[in-house]
């Protein structure tokens, strides 16, 4: 398990970095949006590996909380969402 564990993390973190250099990098607003959506969705998925690893379940709500945060965002943002100006 520590294995599996080992490697989902650093496949997140790698993620993370790519989803950092998105949204440093991002031509346009709603790229940063979506880069911002996958970094709360790459945290959630870290919470969630290391309540598996750990095995402590205190940690889910955190995740649930995470999920939501990331949904009400991005569909705040989708709705009021001003057109970029070139």
């Amino acid at each position: 398990m520590t294995v599996v564990a080992v490697i989902a993390g650093v496949l997140l973190a790698a993620a993370a970095v790519i989803t950092c250099y998105r949204i440093l990098a991002g031509p346009n607003t709603l790229d940063r949006v979506v880069g911002i959506d996958s970094l709360i969705a790459i945290a959630a998925s870290g919470l969630a590996v290391w309540a598996a690893y750990s095995g402590d379940s205190t940690v889910i709500p955190a995740v649930v909380a995470l999920a939501l945060v990331g949904f009400l965002g991005s569909a705040a943002v989708s709705r009021f969402r001003v057109r970029d100006d070139r």
